[in-house]
């Protein structure tokens, strides 16, 4: 009797730990593989450390901006003081790019600067399924990398608060979404440090301090996927305290230090975008010229109005700012006719920006079910400006939290 495609990729998953090979009840990780050539690999870091090198020199502008510019870039008004505070070098730690790659071509559709998933899978997943398939990782190496720029932000981290004795290190996340917990769990096994796990709904905010239920002082906080988007909203259930600002203000402090650092926040609105493709459109001397033939290499049109594009009668997309998943996410025509939506319209209230549409490639990929068409959207990783891991996610036109994991290898000729 043959065994059927699921029960081989449930039993290929049952063997890879703490991982996720489902998620909602719905087939996420797949067992198969996507070949990308040696050369289309090279490129993809390429474009990742150039698009990185653009937005690094733009963040020193951010934090020149007055209060008005940074509001109309999409910032939370509670977030303004923090966003420009700088306490260590690294702008970001670990940000993922999404790229579409196509003909050849490779164009930006936004950074996940401040809280990327994505990363057990590219870090971890990814060589076991290229061993599988017997072909070469193009990830090979990278998890030492990745744990090498954990030791370094968390080390700056302790650094920047100017303390004597032992660095207390707590990983949070919420405990209770799957993803989350194991993806901060593989991170602080990953940084190899001292550190305890803590759920978010358990840290305790004092006048001094953040601490654990035990009762320690905690110095570097590292939460991997909460944005701070929705920090700044929370409230204790009880006292309604905005406990959030309250911890955003214990970093201002120097009472706490918190990994992604708030310049990779800073980084994170989809405005950022608009203003690096204005100030290229109006060939600005902020960038070399070297600077302006990247920007015009790897980004797309973005603007904080579609006018450009119904003037041009150009197919554009309607994001949200800070937005996740392809939540509340349209591709509109010039017309303003609606072409395709996400069902979800979680980040209605926030502001959008409009780029020019630029389609995903297409792919046959193989499912529980069988095979099937799906978009491809390379998620490529930066870790402290050096290119990392790379993987794809397969699923609609626009990329939503139903997409799958689509591993990849090496192309040998």
């Amino acid at each position: 009797m043959t065994t059927s495609h699921s029960e081989k990729r449930r039993n290929f998953y049952k063997d890879v730990p703490e991982f996720w090979h489902d998620l909602y009840n719905m087939e996420y990780a797949l067992l198969d593989i996507h070949l990308l050539s040696k050369d289309t690999i090279l490129k993809i870091h390429e474009a990742s450390k150039l698009v990185y090198a653009i937005f690094d020199k733009t963040a020193d502008l951010l934090r020149e901006l007055d209060d008005d510019t940074l509001l109309e870039l999409g910032y939370p008004e509670e977030s303004l003081s923090y966003i420009r505070y700088k306490p260590v070098p690294q702008e970001c730690i670990i940000g993922r790019f999404d790229f579409v790659v196509s003909d050849g071509d490779i164009k930006l559709l936004e950074f996940n600067s401040d809280t990327p998933t994505f990363i057990k899978e590219l870090y971890h997943v990814n060589e076991k399924v290229c061993q599988y398939f017997n072909c070469p990782n193009p990830n090979e190496g990278m998890e030492a990398q990745l744990a090498k720029e954990l030791k370094r932000g968390l080390l700056s981290s302790w650094k920047s608060l100017q303390r004597d004795g032992e660095a207390k290190i707590v990983f949070t996340s919420h405990s209770d979404h799957e993803e989350d917990y194991l993806t901060t769990k593989y991170i602080q096994a990953l940084a190899g440090v001292p550190s305890e796990y803590v759920s978010l709904d358990q840290l305790q905010i004092r006048d001094d301090g953040v601490y654990t239920p035990g009762g320690e002082r905690i110095d570097v906080l590292y939460r991997q996927t909460y944005p701070i988007e929705h920090l700044v909203d929370d409230e204790d259930p009880l006292t309604k305290e905005k406990v959030g600002q309250e911890l955003m203000q214990m970093v201002l402090e120097r009472k706490l230090a918190v990994l992604n650092p708030p310049s990779a926040f800073l980084l994170q609105s989809k405005g950022v975008q608009a203003l690096i493709w204005g100030l290229h459109e109006e060939g600005s001397a902020f960038f070399t010229g070297e600077e302006h033939e990247w920007i015009e290499r790897y980004f797309l049109p973005t603007y904080l109005d579609s006018e450009h594009f119904e003037e041009n009668g150009m197919t554009f997309v309607q994001k949200p700012a800070f937005g996740r998943e392809g939540d509340t996410v349209k591709i509109m025509e010039a017309t303003g006719k609606v072409l395709l939506e996400d069902k979800n319209d979680t980040y209605k209230l926030t502001l959008p920006v409009y780029q020019k549409f630029c389609p995903l490639p297409v792919s046959v990929i193989t499912t529980d079910e069988g095979e099937k068409e799906a978009s491809l959207m390379v998620g490529s990783f930066i870790i402290n400006g050096h290119p990392g891991a790379i993987g794809i996610r397969a699923g609609n036109a626009i990329t939503d939290n139903e997409s799958y994991f689509l591993p990849v290898g090496i192309q040998e000729i």
